[in-house]
């Protein structure tokens, strides 16, 4: 039968989000049924909602970090029973068959990968359902080849950002092979910063954080950084000049980085993670000189976010977050707009009202 499901949904782009209900498909041999027990609040949950981007379908459900236990599985289910700690990101499908699929990349998925949520979704006409809805809910149904398992040894609150906020910083640390020796710069320390931060700490890098204010240097120090540069102190990024191998851009609002390119060292990269929707200015030149380059990253495949998870789990590794009633969904978009959350707001849905 399916599962009647409760969630808090958008239902236009000028509303506040508010309760709505829906039926999840039975699950099927492949699936995993989850009861969620806590859902991440990402930046492109707001875009969405808002229809910043264009295309947004209503109503729609968001939330992409999802931390749950496991209710039942299908027939032929293998990797997970009923009780496992269990998580699902910005994926719940993909083709499987074009090379990116193949080579474990699905988030590069040629047809396009089947989102958690705002998809047209392959398997939901048993309940009438066109789109995939996301985690702002107390259910959901997952094929199990897009399931992660959250180590035991990770706070379910605490690990459900990692789905995003993780693995989408995660993935330019490993792709650029950061490591000892590494020197890294950290553009924003908001919710995908912070994780930039204390993985790439982790993983041996020397971290400097750039921020527009010093509200938050202690936290960056207590986080692994080892400096903290104010990007409209002009002497100070002038003597940064030529220093970083790579930065990490997670600035999801329009701002400048023609400046900032100029830190990069000879090779040097910048990867940019946030959302944004206009453009940013560059020039050739800074580019030239230097074989420096711009580049974007997407989340991680299925295998590189279970390889963060366990990294996490190794290194005591989570996200710094403030645990919220779903029904202050609305608070939470306000502050989040305002940059007032440190570090990721992550809605307790145990308390999502009946």
């Amino acid at each position: 039968m399916p599962i009647a499901t409760r969630a808090f949904a958008a239902t236009a782009s000028d509303q506040p989000l508010s309760p709505y209900s829906f039926e999840r498909r039975d699950p099927g041999p492949d699936d995993v049924a989850i009861a969620i027990k806590y859902s991440g609040v990402c930046h492109s949950d707001l875009h969405i909602a808002k229809n910043d981007l264009g295309g947004t379908r209503y109503p729609i459900v968001p939330g992409h970090e999802i931390a749950g236990v496991v209710t039942a599985v299908g027939a032929n289910v293998t990797r997970f029973k009923e009780g496992d700690r269990v998580g699902v990101g910005c994926m719940v499908d993909s083709c499987r068959t074009c090379p990116a699929c193949v080579e474990g990349e699905e988030q590069y998925c040629v047809p396009g990968m089947t989102q958690t949520y705002g998809s047209p979704d392959p398997k939901g006409a048993a309940v009438s359902q066109t789109i995939t809805q996301g985690g702002y809910s107390n259910a959901i149904v997952v094929d199990q080849n897009y399931v992660l398992r959250i180590p035991d040894s990770l706070p379910l609150d605490a690990a459900a950002p990692l789905l995003c906020a993780g693995i989408t910083t995660w993935s330019p640390l490993r792709e650029w092979k950061v490591g000892p020796g590494s020197k890294v710069a950290v553009i924003g320390l908001g919710g995908l910063g912070h994780m930039a931060v204390k993985l790439a700490a982790a993983l041996g890098a020397e971290v400097t954080v750039l921020s527009t204010s010093d509200r938050k240097k202690a936290d960056a120090e207590r986080m692994g950084a080892k400096h903290f540069l104010i990007n409209s102190d002009k002497d100070a990024m002038k003597a940064a000049a030529e220093k970083f191998d790579l930065i990490i851009n997670t600035v999801s609002a329009t701002h400048e980085i023609a400046n900032h390119v100029q830190l990069l060292a000879r090779d040097g990269t910048m990867v940019m993670l946030g959302l944004t929707t206009e453009g940013l200015p560059v020039f050739a030149l800074p580019l030239l000189r230097r074989r420096r380059r711009i580049a974007g990253s997407l989340i991680g495949g299925i295998r590189e976010t279970q390889e963060m998870l366990d990294f996490c789990a190794e290194h005591g590794i989570a996200c710094d977050i403030e645990l919220i009633a779903p029904d202050r969904i609305n608070e939470a978009y306000e502050r989040m707009e305002k940059s007032d959350v440190r570090y990721r707001f992550v809605l307790d849905m145990e308390k999502l009202a009946a």
